[in-house]
């Protein structure tokens, strides 16, 4: 099958990386870390234009970050990077995670919003709403015990194990990005009736409506967050989405936008002062990997 994406090279550099990995780190979301300017020049040899660019940006990367975790390049990819980040730094769970009626939410948007009932979970096609609603209950407990767990343990190593070891369950991991998924289409609807109430909404809130194929949230619903994680990826706008549900700052180091003002970008671009941030890279704003380890100097 063609990719439309990738170029040949790109794709060459894959498959001769995943001849390289064993058989048992296929299972592997998160590969183990490695020496972030190691991994630049195995994966960037040539003398092209592009390949210089992604050194230069590796190298500045390096200045605040010495490894890199690999992430599993499937759809989901965005979503695990996030989370990932967001889960191997917590010191505690987030206020919105903790309030009562956040377990209620599938079954109060449910009631409101009839369309709800296509919302297509971990490509089983269907299901009865009571089912539905259910089964993402289940998924976003899943999300707060997990969260709480992780956040609670004081170790850095430990902290790190428990993560690796989460990220190993797929059955777990999946339905965590679902629970995500599903925060995503909550905060997506409230910008949408802010935006009709005359409230004040951000500027990405807009943009999201805007297009064709989301000009409500039942549309987004529909034609993007049923594909993610199976035939489509986040989009541009969609990680200030993300960024809104979890209220994180996702900052992203983009390198092939290195030298220009958008190298460094901030998901969303004026972030609340008492948002936690979490750092991803990306070589094309479509896969995501995770930058550890960051600099003594740079702590400093």
């Amino acid at each position: 099958e063609e990719d439309m994406y990738r170029d040949a090279e790109e794709i060459e550099r894959e498959k001769i990386l995943l001849c390289e990995t064993s058989s048992s780190e296929h299972k592997l979301s998160v590969a183990p870390e490695m020496d972030i300017m190691e991994y630049c020049r195995k994966e960037w040899r040539g003398n092209t234009p592009v390949a210089k660019r992604m050194r230069k940006g590796y190298e500045a990367v390096a200045q605040k970050f010495a490894s890199i975790r690999r992430v599993r390049g499937d759809n989901y990819c965005a979503l695990r990077a996030t989370l990932f980040q967001a889960l191997s730094q917590a010191t505690q769970i987030p206020s919105w995670l903790q309030s009562e009626d956040f377990t209620m939410l599938p079954q109060n948007l449910l009631s409101r919003y009839d369309w709800i009932k296509q919302w297509q979970l971990k490509q089983k096609l269907g299901r009865k709403m009571g089912e539905i609603s259910d089964e993402i209950k289940e998924y976003l407990i899943l999300l707060r015990k997990k969260w709480k767990n992780i956040s609670e343990i004081k170790g850095p190593i430990e902290k790190q194990e428990a993560c690796d070891k989460l990220f190993k369950n797929e059955e777990e991991e999946y339905s965590l990005y679902e629970a995500l998924k599903f925060l995503m289409l909550n905060t997506a609807i409230e910008l949408y009736n802010d935006d009709k109430n005359g409230r004040r909404v951000p500027v990405f809130s807009w943009l999201l409506f805007a297009r064709d194929t989301s000009s409500n949230p039942c549309q987004l619903m529909r034609n993007h967050l049923n594909h993610i994680g199976h035939s489509g990826g986040l989009e541009q706008v969609e990680m200030f989405l993300l960024a809104y549900a979890l209220r994180y700052t996702i900052q992203v180091y983009r390198l092939y936008k290195y030298s220009t003002d958008e190298f460094i970008t901030l998901y969303p671009n004026d972030p609340e002062e008492d948002w936690p941030v979490v750092t991803l890279i990306t070589e094309d704003d479509r896969h995501y990997n995770i930058p550890v380890r960051m600099c003594q100097e740079t702590m400093l």
